[in-house]
């Protein structure tokens, strides 16, 4: 359907909350509360665009009412739309830990606003069919990402900005002259015009070099080795909501930048380019994550370090490239989404009970004991989806993808995500039988009588539960759809072709 304003409301809304948020500067509850409002109708608005798209096919939206070539055009297809309502579901968690929080730097009046804004570039970059829009977007997110790390509790929270902010700039380096590349190649930065150009199978001299400039700031953007170094420090000294975003959906918008790049613009070179780039280097980031999950000393740099290793199991599985890894894939990257958030959400709530607002292991051995009761429980349950024990959403991630394996026939590679199961089960109950098992010892921090509330972390691992239990189908069903239409790019270059056509 051509011009589809549920597109402009996915953007528009957040972006509209972030200016009130503004306004009500003087008042932090109300801030919250607007941020709350506005990430909830921002996923109405999503999921109400994902069933369109699932009912109806690709969605357009032409903005300015400029048609493409020209304009800017938003896009919505199955992968779009489903990418979409994963970062709207989680942002709103992440909003609603803030309303018991007690860290000081959620009380500045930019907290709110940056928070949305983060919001708009991640959903724009889902969203948009235009490759100079989406760098600004995803610069958007990275600034807004940036800041809220900047004004940190954590006193090394702004050398860990300052250190991502250099290492964002390689990959905004990389993108740009990407996009360059495809401007001089193809005369258009519309993907579908882009995609359609390539399809007709002319030999055009800069499109090598554009796509591995544009697979640099992707792997670059999700942390992938070697491009990984940045994250822990960024991650673990974020703010409680920023760290669990950063880690669960922010690094998925290079995930869905290199999806983009395999089934729309570059579909005759995929295959080559999986399995050369995506599938060796998620093997490596595989081990390399898990190894150092098992050795570092903080909680929260256990995770930032596993979210190396998910991302690794998602690279495999788009360097298989059939259609049954293609689902293991994607259904892995989303679901990943909300155990990521909720683990992260809940070490913020054990950190935010020590008076030195601390996730080091050194200091919160056996501090579970003074936490309330029941978060250890979700934290062990957290742990068991992370590793893929059944009935949790993380089983079905695990099983989709060891199925794409066994359909592609590479024994090797599925040994080698098996045993990281194996090792992601090993740190994560070794880390909640240190935190929440063992006695405490001389150097555990004192306990503070309240701390942040366990609320959106809880009800993010009850949806972990129905994602792998009563969810189960119905998002193996959805996905399915999904790579059946982005294996097929025509489907994507009618839908825009029609908006040109006016249709």
């Amino acid at each position: 359907m051509a011009n589809n304003h549920l597109l402009l409301g996915c953007l528009v809304t957040p972006l509209i909350g972030a200016i009130f948020a503004l306004v009500f500067y003087r008042s932090n509850r109300v801030q919250r509360s607007v941020g709350v409002l506005c990430g909830f109708a921002a996923w109405l608005f999503c999921l109400a665009l994902l069933v369109q798209v699932h009912d109806r096919g690709v969605q357009t939206y032409a903005l300015g009412n400029w048609q493409p070539p020209y304009g800017i055009v938003l896009v919505a297809d199955t992968l779009g739309g489903l990418f979409a309502f994963m970062v709207t579901t989680v942002m709103i968690f992440g909003l609603l830990y803030t309303f018991h929080s007690r860290d000081n730097c959620m009380r500045y009046p930019a907290f709110v606003p940056l928070f949305l804004l983060m919001e708009v570039g991640l959903v724009g970059a889902m969203l948009t069919g235009d490759l100079f829009s989406l760098f600004v977007f995803i610069e958007l997110m990275v600034l807004a990402s940036v800041s809220l790390t900047a004004i940190s509790d954590d006193n090394l929270g702004l050398e860990a900005a300052l250190k991502y902010i250099l290492i964002s700039s390689v990959g905004t380096l990389f993108l740009l002259l990407g996009i360059a590349a495809m401007y001089v190649t193809f005369g258009t930065l519309n993907l579908a015009g882009i995609a359609r150009i390539i399809l007709t199978g002319e030999l055009l001299s800069l499109a090598p070099v554009s796509v591995l400039m544009l697979l640099c700031a992707f792997l670059l953007k999700s942390a992938v080795f070697p491009f990984h170094f940045w994250q822990p420090d960024f991650h673990t000294t974020a703010p409680t909501p920023i760290s669990a975003m950063l880690s669960s959906i922010v690094v998925k918008v290079g995930v869905y930048g290199i999806i983009r790049l395999v089934t729309l613009l570059y579909v005759e070179e995929a295959p080559a380019l999986q399995l050369w780039w995506l599938s060796v280097l998620g093997v490596i980031g595989i081990f390399f994550g898990s190894l150092g999950a098992l050795r570092t000393y903080n909680a929260k740099r256990m995770l930032a370090y596993s979210t190396f290793a998910q991302i690794g199991f998602i690279l495999v599985g788009l360097g298989w490239g059939g259609a049954v890894a293609m689902v293991g894939a994607i259904v892995y990257a989303f679901n990943h989404a909300f155990i990521k958030s909720a683990l992260l959400m809940l070490m913020g709530v054990v950190a935010s009970y020590t008076k030195k607002k601390t996730a080091n292991f050194e200091y919160i051995q056996g501090f579970g004991e003074k936490l309330p009761a029941g978060i250890g429980w979700l934290f062990l349950l957290g742990g068991l989806s992370l590793a893929g024990i059944p009935p949790l959403n993380g089983f079905i991630s695990k099983l989709a993808l060891i199925q794409g394996g066994v359909d592609r026939a590479d024994w090797l590679n599925l040994i080698i995500m098996v045993a990281a199961g194996i090792l992601t089960l090993m740190y994560m109950v070794s880390a909640w039988q240190h935190i929440f098992q063992k006695k405490p010892n001389a150097k555990t921090d004192a306990a503070k009588a309240e701390g942040d509330s366990a609320f959106a972390p809880a009800a993010l691992i009850v949806i972990c539960l129905l994602l792998g239990t009563a969810l189960a189908e119905p998002l193996l069903q959805v996905v399915t759809v999904t790579v059946e239409q982005i294996r097929d790019p025509q489907v994507y270059i009618a839908a825009v072709e029609l908006l040109e056509g006016g249709g």
